[in-house]
């Protein structure tokens, strides 16, 4: 399986010190393509931030499962998976914790207009935005010098975040086409 990047602290102008028996999250996230052809993203409007939508695999999910469940809650669609891209990994040597994520492009077969946010993401502001492939890369792009921390998260986190999701949108635009045939 296709490894689209693995972000590490150099790519923050940090320096990695060395695992220690790190906690390792598995997560679910990608690419969710709207009847107009638009893609969802995440808008956490108090921490000035943009994402696609995803969230952590549960214990005994599948990868697709858990993708299609956070998918679900944080647009209120059904999608059908169309392909996995591949995974990405993040390295957060500072905080002693690795995160490896299944990374999807799927498309809304059912919209039934209804979020179920958690309280964190209420807390933060959080909307839901269907924009044009390039705009979404624009939004998540822009944002990353304007974060903020949140009572949730620190912007160590939300930096990976942000940059994460970059990688995996310049991804599937390099390769849309093969994505998509």
């Amino acid at each position: 399986m296709k490894c689209i990047k693995t972000l590490v602290d150099e790519d923050f102008g940090l320096k990695s010190i060395n695992f220690d028996n790190p906690r390792i999250r598995y997560g679910a996230r990608g690419i969710i393509i709207g009847f107009d052809g638009k893609i969802a993203i995440f808008n956490k409007i108090k921490k000035g931030e943009y994402k696609l939508p995803s969230g952590g695999i549960d214990e005994g999910e599948s990868p697709e499962a858990a993708f299609k469940r956070e998918a679900l809650e944080e647009t209120g669609c059904e999608i059908e998976i169309i392909k996995l891209l591949g995974t990405i990994e993040e390295d957060k040597s500072l905080d002693n914790f690795k995160q490896i994520s299944y990374v999807f492009a799927a498309k809304v077969v059912n919209d039934g207009h209804c979020l179920n946010l958690t309280q964190k993401e209420r807390d933060e502001g959080a909307r839901l935005l269907w924009v044009k492939d390039s705009d979404a890369l624009k939004l998540i792009t822009n944002c990353y010098d304007k974060l903020k921390a949140s009572e949730y998260e620190n912007l160590y986190h939300s930096k990976f975040i942000v940059m994460r999701d970059k990688y995996i949108m310049e991804y599937y635009l390099n390769n849309k086409g093969e994505i998509l045939k």
